[in-house]
């Protein structure tokens, strides 16, 4: 997924995981104060979809994709899993489509090298990803204007 091969890879992590947290609030400016299994699409082509997964005091998981269409179907690309940290402005790519969650990765007896090239590549990834849908002027528009684009799934 990437191409970038930093010298000091765990803290240019943490500042990449702390830019794609300003990123999202730059790209879902309302995403704080979504509620639990809201759905959402941006307008663009393809579209972008957001669906908020979970929510705790002090974290969110959200689920972001584009929505593929054409007359034999849709597809959801890349389907990425974040988890975002409230209190450290921070958030952690946990999974992509078709690749598996860090989780998994770790349970594997992962050197700790694999275990943090793995994250690197998933969150290196959703900043150039974050930065495209910015660049392409995607933006969620506030929760009270997204009635016609937003339902509960819960």
């Amino acid at each position: 997924m990437s191409t970038l091969e930093p010298i000091n890879k765990s803290y240019w992590l943490s500042r990449v995981c702390e830019a794609n947290y300003t990123r999202l609030l730059t790209l879902i400016p309302h995403l704080l104060t979504l509620p639990v299994g809201v759905s959402a699409r941006a307008d663009g082509t393809p579209g972008l979809e957001l669906e908020l997964l979970e929510r705790s005091p002090y974290t969110l998981l959200i689920e972001l994709t584009h929505s593929f269409t054409w007359e034999f179907g849709a597809l959801s690309e890349p389907a990425v899993r974040i988890r975002v940290y409230l209190d450290a402005h921070t958030t952690e790519v946990l999974s992509a489509k078709e690749r598996p969650y860090v989780f998994d990765i770790m349970r594997h007896d992962a050197e700790a090298r694999e275990v943090m090239d793995y994250k690197w590549s998933l969150n290196y990834f959703l900043a150039l990803w974050l930065d495209h849908c910015i660049a392409s002027d995607y933006q969620f528009r506030r929760p009270e204007l997204m009635q016609d684009a937003c339902y509960a799934n819960a």
